[in-house]
C-alpha cells in the first residue's frame, strides 16, 4: 500500500488516517486510539476528503473503518455544550449539525463505492454515518444502539432517519429508536443494516471479497449504477425532512438540561 498524496491527506493529520491502495482509498477513524466519537474536527476532515474526491476519478472504492476500540460511540456532545456556552442562540449548534448533514449527503453522493467496516460498538451518529455507505460489513461481536430518545434528543444526526427507514424498514427502525435497545450483528444483518457479518479476524476478507471484483468493473458502469441506486434510495424518501434536522437538533439541545457526556448519541 502507498500513502495517499495531497489533497486526499487528512488536513489535521489527527482525526482520520488515509491510505491509498491503487483505486481503493482506506479511511480510518481514530488513527491514534484517542476518542471514538465524531467530533467537529472529524467532520471537517471527512468533508474535505470527500470534497477532494471529486477531483480523483481514479479512486473507485472508499472503505471506512476505525482503529479505535469501537467503530464509533456517537457524536461528541461535550462539543455541543461548549458551543452552546459560546453562543447561547444555538447558531453554532446548527452549524455543527449542518456539517453532519452535509457529510452524510457527501458520502451518499460520492462517485466511489463506499464500504463500512464495523466492529465493537456502533452507536447513534456512528450508525447514522455507516448507514450512508453503499455496503456494510460488521464483526459478529458488533453491538448497535440508537440512544438519542433516551437522552431527550430527536434522532436527527446527519438526517439519517430517512436513510435508516429506507434501508431497514419503518417498523423495525421505529421500534429500535423508541426503545433505544441494544441489538447485535445478527439482528442488524436481518434488518439489512449489515450486508455481511464475520468473525472480527476475518472481517478484512469480507471487505476484500467486495473490493476485488468491484475494481474490475467498468468505471463508467459502476458510477452510473451507484448514481441510479442513490437516486432510487432518495426517491424512496419523498417526504424526507432531513434538511430541518439541524434546526430540530439545535433547538432541542438549546433547552436547559442536565450535562451529558461525550459519545451518547
Amino acid at each position: 500500500m502507498t500513502e495517499s498524496t495531497a489533497p486526499l491527506d487528512s488536513p489535521s493529520g489527527k482525526t482520520i488516517g488515509v491510505e491509498q491502495d491503487g483505486p481503493v482509498l482506506h479511511v480510518r477513524l481514530n488513527p491514534w486510539g484517542q476518542d471514538d466519537t465524531l467530533g467537529i474536527a472529524v467532520l471537517d476532515d471527512l468533508l474535505l476528503l470527500l470534497d477532494d474526491l471529486h477531483e480523483r476519478p481514479d479512486i473507485r472504492i472508499l472503505t471506512l473503518s476505525s482503529l479505535g476500540t469501537d467503530f464509533c460511540l456517537g457524536a461528541d456532545r461535550t462539543e455541543y455544550e461548549a458551543s452552546l456556552v459560546a453562543d447561547p442562540t444555538g447558531a453554532g449548534l446548527r452549524r455543527i449539525a449542518d456539517k453532519a448533514h452535509r457529510l452524510c449527503q457527501a458520502l451518499e453522493n460520492t462517485h466511489a463505492v463506499t464500504i463500512a467496516r464495523l466492529h465493537g460498538r456502533v452507536i447513534g451518529a456512528g450508525l447514522a454515518l455507516a448507514s450512508f455507505c453503499d455496503l456494510r460489513a460488521g464483526a459478529d461481536t458488533c453491538r448497535f444502539r440508537m440512544p438519542e430518545l433516551g437522552i431527550g434528543l430527536p434522532p436527527a444526526w446527519g438526517g439519517a432517519m430517512g436513510r435508516l427507514v429506507s434501508e431497514a424498514g419503518a417498523a423495525r427502525i421505529r421500534e429500535l429508536m423508541l426503545t433505544c435497545e441494544v441489538f447485535d450483528a445478527a439482528a442488524a444483518h436481518r434488518l439489512g443494516l449489515l450486508h455481511r457479518t464475520a468473525p472480527l479476524d476475518r472481517l478484512d476478507e469480507v471487505v476484500h471479497a467486495w473490493t476485488r471484483p468491484l475494481v474490475r468493473r467498468s468505471p463508467e458502469a459502476l458510477v452510473l449504477t451507484k448514481r441510479m441506486l442513490a437516486g432510487y434510495a432518495r426517491a424512496d424518501r419523498t417526504a424526507d425532512v432531513s434538511l430541518l434536522d439541524s434546526h430540530l437538533l439545535a433547538a432541542q439541545i438549546s433547552q436547559p438540561r442536565r450535562p451529558v457526556g461525550a459519545g451518547t448519541g
